[in-house]
């Protein structure tokens, strides 16, 4: 991570303080959907809002700044891709090298990364309601033109807006799904709030009802599920045992470290690591190439 994208965020935490393979495969009841935090007042949604669109946020920033990063970023032990035997326990057999971007990357290198072996990405496409990536479609079409499987992905800000309406920006900003075996579906990033309270202001129930609204809303739009990216420490404070997602949910788990440990409630496996932040966010998927088509495929 870049020093400035450190500083920027030291500011924000100094001047907020806002109260606030088998692929896949939990639970598919309905729950009433929770719309955001009923205290947060139209004040403090502005300023977040606001900040927002000075400053986004991109995949696992937050989680990096509460959990740490033991991937040794910086060397180049940080970018090898995890093999099988020696850093996943489950008896995967294969994996698949991927990365993520956002705004930060710009115009990317997309044959650079090919020619490292990388072969999936997901790239940042949104942010609560009024957030979009300017680099998305150099990101998202130039991966696609290289021949990357490529995917989106929305951070999650559930103090501001309801689960259907952040699923809906997310599908109408570059979100979507088709079925031309290159796209993923897209990926709903849920971490350490950036703006104050870990959880946003929610309960357990609150926020696994608000994630419910997202995923029922993501798929009556697309007909696919989304994938959901988290961290294990995460998820246990912030949605518990509250819901459940992995009977049809990809999970994207985040661990800057030599294992993927263990996994967030619901989930017997995981479908992509996110291993290391360096030199940009570096993913491996939990199967062969064949797998990731599979999961673009639907």
């Amino acid at each position: 991570m870049s020093t400035s994208r450190r500083g920027r965020r030291s500011i924000l935490l100094s001047v907020l303080a806002i109260p606030t393979v088998a692929l896949l495969l939990g639970s598919t009841a309905q729950a009433t959907a929770v719309p955001h935090n009923p205290d947060q007042s139209a004040n403090e949604i502005n300023a977040i809002n606001a900040d927002i669109m000075a400053h986004n946020h991109t995949l696992g920033s937050q989680i990096r700044r509460v959990e740490g990063d033991a991937s040794t970023p910086g060397t180049d032990a940080a970018a090898q891709q995890p093999q099988p035997a020696a850093a996943i326990p489950n008896q995967v057999l294969a994996t698949t090298a991927g990365i993520d971007v956002a705004s930060y990357q710009g115009n990317v290198d997309w044959a650079s990364w090919w020619g490292q072996g990388k072969r999936f990405v997901w790239t940042k496409a949104t942010e609560s309601t009024n957030y979009t990536n300017p680099y998305f479609a150099q990101q998202y079409n130039g991966s696609y033109n290289q021949g990357f499987i490529r995917g989106a992905y929305h951070f999650a800000t559930p103090n501001t807006s309801s689960g259907a309406a952040q699923a809906t920006y997310f599908v109408a900003h570059g979100g979507g799904w088709s079925g031309d075996g290159k796209t993923l579906p897209g990926a709903l990033d849920m971490e350490y709030n950036p703006y104050g309270d870990t959880c946003y202001g929610l309960s357990q129930a609150s926020m696994g009802a608000w994630i419910r609204d997202f995923h029922d809303t993501y798929h009556a739009k697309t007909g696919r599920w989304p994938v959901i990216y988290t961290s294990t420490s995460w998820w246990s404070q912030c949605v518990g045992t509250s819901q459940t997602f992995g009977d049809t949910v990809p999970l994207w788990v985040a661990r800057y470290a030599s294992s993927v440990g263990t996994l967030p409630n619901g989930w017997g496996y995981y479908t992509v690591w996110q291993y290391t932040s360096s030199p940009l966010d570096q993913d491996t998927f939990n199967g062969g190439l064949d797998r990731v088509q599979a999961l673009a495929n639907g």
